[in-house]
């Protein structure tokens, strides 16, 4: 392997080949949001992950929504920023307009 196909060496990218770190911005969305979803809406879970679920929601739909708009200027993916910001908000917005609703 010669040294210009290595990542990291000055000026050796491919083309086509983003290492931003807006590129991990979906991913860490939709996992934060299937955690935060899944803590927040599993009923035996609920009592003990309600509040992690809630700060989890609300850093999903957070990164999503700015991985969705590096996504559009042609960096990260697309799909991932979405599902995770879908995710992140049933996830953040569900419990808290139940624990609104109940005064709690």
């Amino acid at each position: 392997m010669s040294e210009s196909s290595v990542s990291g060496s000055g000026g050796g990218a491919m083309p086509g080949r983003s290492d931003s770190p807006a590129v991990a911005l979906g991913p860490t969305a939709v996992v934060l949001g299937v955690l935060s979803a899944i803590g927040a809406w599993v009923p035996a879970l609920v009592l003990i992950t309600l509040p992690w679920a809630i700060l989890g929601g609300a850093l999903a739909t957070v990164l999503g929504a700015m991985g969705i708009h590096h996504a559009r200027r042609g960096v990260g993916r697309l799909w991932a920023a979405v599902t995770g910001t879908a995710l992140g908000v049933l996830g953040f917005a569900g419990p808290t307009a139940l624990l609104w609703g109940f005064g709690g």
